[in-house]
């Protein structure tokens, strides 16, 4: 009777401490998937996405456009705070007079105007306002911007656009200067009932810096 039990009494012990070896190979194979685990590792020193300030500003415009490529959000942010950092530095004036580009129609007030509204973030903003100011040859135009104020950049341009996001855009060249009074002469034949938003875009990022949405007054 006594060997009965005491067999009976191992049989529970070992089925007790096989259940428990089971469960615990359980718990440990299936642990990753109910327990969140989390790392934050910084680019390697070497990498190729970490570009400094300086030497990102010499390179030219394809090789920022294509480092560009392999930077995060908070790498580009970083680089665009430099840049609008840099205007108590290194401001850019031009002051561009009616007289200097080709001869104006009569009157010269355009018909075709609007302000910019800047992104205001902080980094990327423009302020002024920007006029279609026709000439004398038939279907000739500039775009006037005048007292002009735009956050440092790089590889900022100057776009007719459809609308907002640069999908498609008419590009009349590279922003001359962040602040004064400047012309832009718009290819013959533009349609600005089409193209009827005016952008300061960073090419490097990708970026709208600010808009104006071009009416008839």
């Amino acid at each position: 009777m006594k060997d009965t039990e005491h067999k009976n009494l191992y049989k529970k012990i070992t089925y007790l401490t096989v259940a428990i070896i089971a469960a615990v190979v359980t718990v440990y194979l299936a642990s990753p998937l109910f327990i969140s685990t989390e790392i934050n590792e910084p680019f390697p020193p070497n990498s190729a996405a970490l570009v400094s300030f300086e030497n990102f500003s010499i390179m030219s415009e394809d090789e920022r456009a294509k480092s560009a490529e392999n930077m995060s959000a908070s790498q580009k942010n970083e680089l665009m705070i430099q840049y609008a950092n840099s205007d108590s530095n290194a401001t850019n004036i031009i002051d561009e007079s009616m007289n200097e580009t080709e001869s104006l129609s009569e009157p010269n007030n355009s018909l075709i105007s609007g302000s910019f509204i800047g992104v205001n973030d902080g980094i990327h903003n423009a302020e002024g306002t920007a006029k279609v100011v026709p000439l004398q040859q038939v279907d000739s135009n500039i775009l006037r911007l005048e007292n002009l104020k735009v956050t440092n950049g790089p590889d900022l341009y100057v776009y007719l656009s459809t609308d907002k996001s640069a999908s498609d855009i008419v590009n009349l060249g590279k922003l001359k200067a962040n602040n004064g009074n400047q012309n832009y002469n718009i290819p013959t034949g533009t349609d600005l009932s089409k193209y009827d938003t005016v952008l300061i875009w960073c090419k490097a990022f990708s970026v709208l810096f600010g808009s104006v949405e071009l009416k008839v007054q």
